[in-house]
């Protein structure tokens, strides 16, 4: 499989993270190094330069970490320079651990190479232009009971699981993973399927 040649910067957690994107990716990648970026302003500086000409692509783990470094990049960078790829929540542990995740779950560094060379061939510069899928809205997740109810956040979970994402993504998240993945459709095959109404 050649590499993919990316023009859009791509931010990880860690350096295992980076060396795995790296196998499949021609790009600029830089590591949050965790929550250190929260301390360094320079780091910060440094992710706003990045993003400004294309925007950045963010890939962490699919845990509460991940999560909250995603939410400081939505602090830092205007929505319309982000690129959320989500990785699914896969039971294990990277084999240069001793111990699982707190979550137990794999991050990017565990993933297969072909998953996420798959995550990001939509970007790569020889790539296919996408076909213009459907677009959802607030209002669709409203009205299929996704936001907005007691049971929503159950239903997002279910969702979640069925289109491979990590179960705890908040409505907004989600529904822009579906519009970016192009996965209209699937969701749609999920409302008519799901049981638990």
């Amino acid at each position: 499989m050649d590499k993919l040649k990316i023009d859009i910067p791509i931010a990880v957690e860690g350096k295992y993270d980076k060396i795995k994107v790296s196998c499949v990716a021609d790009a600029q990648i830089i590591t949050t190094d965790g929550f250190g970026v929260f301390a360094s302003e320079e780091k910060a500086a440094l992710i706003r330069r990045l993003a400004a000409p294309r925007g950045m692509i963010v890939l962490t783990d699919s845990d509460g970490a991940g999560i909250v470094i995603r939410k400081f990049f939505n602090r830092i960078l205007p929505k319309e320079k982000l690129y959320h790829l989500y990785i699914p929540q896969i039971e294990g542990k990277e084999k240069r651990k001793k111990e699982p995740s707190k979550e137990g779950t794999l991050g990017v560094e565990g993933m297969e190479a072909k998953l996420i060379y798959e995550l990001l061939a939509p970007f790569a510069s020889n790539s296919e232009p996408r076909g213009q899928a459907r677009e959802l809205s607030k209002a669709d997740f409203f009205g299929a009971g996704l936001s907005g109810s007691d049971k929503s956040a159950e239903k997002r979970a279910r969702l979640c699981r069925f289109l491979d994402l990590p179960d705890n993504m908040s409505a907004n998240a989600l529904l822009a993973a579906i519009n970016l993945l192009g996965e209209a459709e699937r969701y749609e095959e999920f409302l008519k399927n799901d049981r638990e109404n």
